[in-house]
């Protein structure tokens, strides 16, 4: 499925939910993946840097994720910026054709899987995690230049409450909400056990689908480098909750961030095929 120039912003995600059995799949987080094939991201641009470095790379990572059965893949851009790359020596219309690159790869992938593949309608989109002021700034310029793509907005939190930025997730959702050009508001890149709450929180403010795409529940120790144990859910038991809790409390797309792989997209695809068959056979 592809957005062409027909399509309208306004139903364009619960088209497209509709087209996928009424809840879709994203991907799990990318530089975990590409870690796990030997990329070295010790560098400000982290995955990024595979855009430059390792093309073919980063096309794989896009497959392992379909194949594991995404509907939705994400641009390996989330460090990109034309700033990033002009402090790596890039030129500003170099800067801006890495950018580009990382949806031609997406594309790219996409079209392979198809190849390979004749049944389902995926597509892929875009996403950031921007704090509350950007998020206005956001709204209003897609607003104001009249931008007809559909886009979402999630939100992290580190304490279940508020977004990193301090601001109250209801207030950031409210934006969101009311922007017309937004086809989804969520959470990204947050422990497993605040999701409930904030999922709870955004349903307060918009009937618009929810996106959730949490981390493993671990902790990223900035000095040593490190990711910390803590309350980190398997795979099989990450998508249990994705069934037992956050579907059921209204939220329709599903994926993973940081140290979320292919397997944990895998086992959350089997477990929405699991209900969704025992739903058809009741």
């Amino acid at each position: 499925m592809g957005l062409g120039s027909e399509v309208k912003t306004s139903s364009f995600m619960s088209d497209f939910l509709e087209k996928c059995g009424g809840c879709a799949l994203l991907d799990g987080r990318f530089a975990t993946e590409l870690e796990r094939h030997g990329a070295d991201l010790n560098d400000p641009l982290r995955s990024a840097k595979c855009l430059v470095s390792s093309p073919p790379l980063v096309r794989r990572v896009h497959l392992d994720y379909l194949d594991a059965g995404a509907n939705i893949i994400i641009t390996a851009s989330y460090h990109a910026t034309i700033q990033g790359f002009e402090a790596k020596g890039f030129s500003k219309e170099e800067a801006k054709a890495l950018l580009r690159k990382s949806v031609e790869i997406a594309i790219e992938a996409r079209e392979i899987y198809f190849d390979k593949c004749t049944k389902g309608s995926w597509d892929f989109v875009d996403a950031g995690k921007p704090s509350r002021h950007p998020v206005l700034a956001y709204a209003e310029l897609l607003e104001e230049e009249a931008i007809d793509i559909p886009a979402w907005f999630t939100f992290a939190s580190k304490d279940g409450i508020d977004v990193v930025s301090g601001d109250s997730i209801f207030e950031c959702a409210s934006i969101a909400n009311a922007c017309k050009q937004v086809v989804a508001v969520g959470i990204n890149c947050t422990p497993p056990r605040f999701i409930q709450g904030l999922n709870s929180s955004i349903r307060k403010v918009t009937s618009k689908p929810i996106v959730i795409y949490p981390n493993s529940g671990e902790t990223y120790d900035g000095q040593s480098k490190q990711w910390i144990p803590s309350s980190g859910r398997v795979d099989e038991e990450f998508a249990e909750i994705v069934i037992e809790k956050w579907r059921e409390a209204g939220a329709s797309l599903f994926g993973g961030c940081c140290r979320t792989t292919p397997n944990t997209i895998r086992a959350i695809s089997k477990a929405l095929s699991n209900k969704s068959s025992a739903v058809n056979d009741a």
